[in-house]
């Protein structure tokens, strides 16, 4: 922001730092109440680590995640320690940067959905840890659990197991049949 100053008729641009306001104390209480809904309904929990990220990736990842039911919110760290920090085993990962939180019902989907968006944009979005079945995980694990195939993949993959044997037998009838 620039301010005019006057000096002896002149006028000289001065630049001037923004300064950043405080949250109030009401809004902290409703990040927190926020939080803590995201703790009791999430069944895992991804935090988002971003930098640079333009407004237009923002908005096409927070489009995206939304319509894979997939939560996401930015709040302070602090805040986000405050809520999570207790009731979980093991240790919270390091929060280092700017910090959002991804969540959802679906255990696999936040961890799936921002690996998409970390490999999409590789120097701006990362995964930075979560919370997977109340137990804390670091960042390759969380990143591990991404690879999980979605619910619909596994479910042919084990319709297709239990085929297989059916369809060896199958064929091996056919190769038989042929020969006599």
């Amino acid at each position: 922001m620039y301010l005019e100053v006057e000096a002896t008729h002149v006028m000289w641009p001065v630049l001037v730092k923004e300064q950043q306001m405080a949250i109030t104390k009401a809004k902290k209480q409703d990040i927190l109440a926020k939080l803590e809904g995201i703790k009791k309904e999430a069944e895992s929990v991804v935090f988002v680590q971003f930098k640079g990220v333009t407004v237009k990736d923002t908005t096409i990842m927070r489009r995206a995640l939304r319509e894979a039911g997939v939560g996401y919110f930015v709040a302070k760290k602090t805040l986000m320690k405050r809520v999570f920090g207790e009731g979980y085993e093991g240790t919270m990962p390091e929060l280092e940067g700017e910090i959002a939180v991804a969540y959802s019902t679906d255990a696999i989907a936040p961890a799936q959905k921002v690996k998409e968006f970390a490999t999409k944009f590789k120097d701006t979005v990362a995964i930075a840890g979560g919370l997977f079945q109340g137990v804390w995980r670091n960042k390759e694990e969380m990143t591990t659990i991404a690879s999980i195939p979605p619910l619909q993949t596994l479910r042919g993959m084990f319709a297709q197991l239990l085929n297989s044997p059916r369809q060896r037998f199958a064929v091996v009838l056919s190769e038989v049949s042929k020969t006599k």
